[in-house]
C-alpha cells in the first residue's frame, strides 16, 4: 500500500517503545498522512501520571484500553484507517504466569474488539500484527543425524538439577543443536504470554478470511534500544541490565549463562513494520524479524558492561531459572529479505553502545530528580 495524504493509519500501543518510533518513520515517509494512536499509557510502562506524547499535528492521541470494546470501536470509527498496526499487548513471560486474565483481556479479547470494530467500519485494507518468536517455544533444532525437529519443553526438575539443555522428540538423536526458526515450524508456546500472542495470530488470520482487509504477521525476536522502559521490570533483559549496572549492582545471570537470544535493534524493527504496511502480501503472511544470529546472555552482558565502563566480571551466573523461559532463540530472516526487501542494519555491538549512551543519560535524569 502506498502511503498518501489520504492514508489514515491507526497504531494500537502507539505511545510505546516501538510505536513512538514507528510514528516518526511513517511521517518521514509521508509527512501528510494522518495517524491515530490508541494507548492506555499503563503506569508499569510509562510511569505514574503519564501524559500523552507530543507529535506533529497529523497525529491524534486517544487514550483507551484494548480491553474496552467501546474505546477500541471509537478509535477505529474516528480514524477510519486504511492501515492498522496492532502493537498493543501485555508482555512478559513471568508476569503472564501470575496474571493470565490480564494478558488474555489485553492480548486476546483486545484483538477481538479490534476485529469487530474493523468489520463495522469497513475502511481497513491491511492489519500488521506485532507478534513474537515466543510462539515457537523452544524452537528449531538439528539432531546428531542432521534431522530438523522442534525442541521439547524443558522439565523444571531437570533444570533444578542443573540440566538446562532442550530435549528432543522421540526418534531424534541427541545431542541437538539449535537452528533458526521459521513459520514452517509448528507453534509450541511455552508460556501464557506466548499463547496469547499465537491466539492473536489465529484470530486475525481466521477473522480476516473473506474480509476487506488482509493481515500480515511479524514475529519479532528480542527488540531492544534507546527508549525502552527502564521502569518496567518485565521489559527487555538488556534495558534491565543497563539500569542495574548504572546503579552499581552486579548482574545475576540465569541458568548457566548460555541462554541465547536474537537481539534486534528497534530501528530495524520499525523499518520492517513500515515495509510490511506497504507490501501487498497474501492474507496471513508470517515473517520472522531478527538479526538472524544468536548471542548468549553472558556475551551480551559483558558487551554492555564494557559500553557502560563497568568491570566485565560484574556478574554472577546463578543457576536460577524461570519456568516458561526458552533456551535458544534465533530467526530465519530469509523470508523477510525476500518479501520485504529487509535486512537488519545495526549490529549488536553498535546497538548496545547506543543503548548504553541513552541509559546513562536517562539514569542521570532519574537520579537528579530523586535528589541523589
Amino acid at each position: 500500500m502506498t502511503l498518501t495524504a489520504t492514508t489514515n493509519i491507526l497504531i494500537t500501543g502507539g505511545a510505546g517503545f516501538i510505536g513512538s518510533r514507528l510514528i516518526r518513520a511513517l511521517l518521514a515517509a509521508n509527512p501528510e498522512c494522518r495517524i491515530w494512536i490508541l494507548d492506555n499509557l499503563h503506569p508499569q510502562v510509562h510511569g505514574q501520571n503519564a501524559v500523552p506524547p507530543c507529535f506533529d499535528d497529523q497525529v491524534t492521541f486517544l487514550r483507551g484500553d484494548m480491553g474496552d470494546a467501546r474505546a477500541v470501536y471509537d478509535a477505529v470509527a474516528r480514524s477510519l484507517p486504511r492501515l492498522v498496526f496492532h502493537l498493543a499487548a501485555e508482555t512478559g513471560t513471568g508476569q503472564s504466569y501470575d496474571e493470565p486474565t490480564r494478558y488474555c483481556l489485553a492480548n486476546v479479547i483486545g484483538t477481538t474488539h479490534l476485529i469487530e470494530a474493523l468489520r463495522k467500519t469497513g475502511s481497513t485494507e491491511r492489519v500488521v500484527l506485532a507478534s513474537s518468536r515466543a510462539v515457537y517455544g523452544e524452537g528449531a533444532y538439528i539432531d546428531a543425524t542432521g534431522r530438523h525437529c522442534a525442541g521439547l519443553p524443558r522439565d523444571a526438575a531437570a533444570m533444578s538439577a542443573g540440566d538446562f539443555e532442550v530435549p528432543l522428540p522421540a526418534g531424534c538423536v541427541g545431542p541437538g543443536h539449535p537452528a533458526p526458526s521459521n513459520p514452517a515450524l509448528p507453534p509450541a508456546p511455552a508460556s501464557v504470554y506466548a499463547s496469547t500472542k499465537l491466539m492473536q495470530e489465529y484470530l486475525l488470520t481466521q477473522a480476516g478470511e473473506g474480509a476487506g482487509w488482509r493481515a500480515t504477521i511479524l514475529r519479532f525476536q528480542n527488540v531492544y534500544g534507546p527508549g525502552q522502559s527502564l521502569r518496567n521490570p518485565y521489559t527487555g533483559v538488556l534495558s534491565i541490565f543497563a539500569q542495574q549496572l548504572l546503579e552499581g549492582k552486579d548482574l545475576a545471570i540465569f541458568e548457566d549463562g548460555q541462554i541465547a537470544r536474537d537481539f534486534v535493534y528497534v530501528d530495524d524493527v520499525v523499518e520492517a513494520l513500515v515495509r510490511a504496511g506497504e507490501r501487498q502480501l497474501p492474507h496471513g503472511t508470517t515473517i520472522d524479524i531478527g538479526m538472524g544470529e544468536a548471542v548468549t546472555i553472558e556475551e551480551a552482558a559483558r558487551t554492555l558492561m564494557q559500553a557502560l565502563g563497568r568491570n566485565e566480571n560484574s556478574y554472577a551466573v546463578t543457576g536460577a531459572f524461570r519456568v516458561g523461559d526458552i533456551r535458544h532463540a534465533c530467526a530465519d530472516i530469509s523470508v523477510a529479505h525476500e518479501l520485504l526487501g529487509w535486512a537488519p542494519q545495526v549490529s549488536v555491538d553498535e546497538g548496545l553502545g547506543a543503548l548504553a549512551c541513552w541509559a546513562r543519560r536517562e539514569f542521570g535524569v532519574t537520579q537528579s530528580e530523586r535528589g541523589h
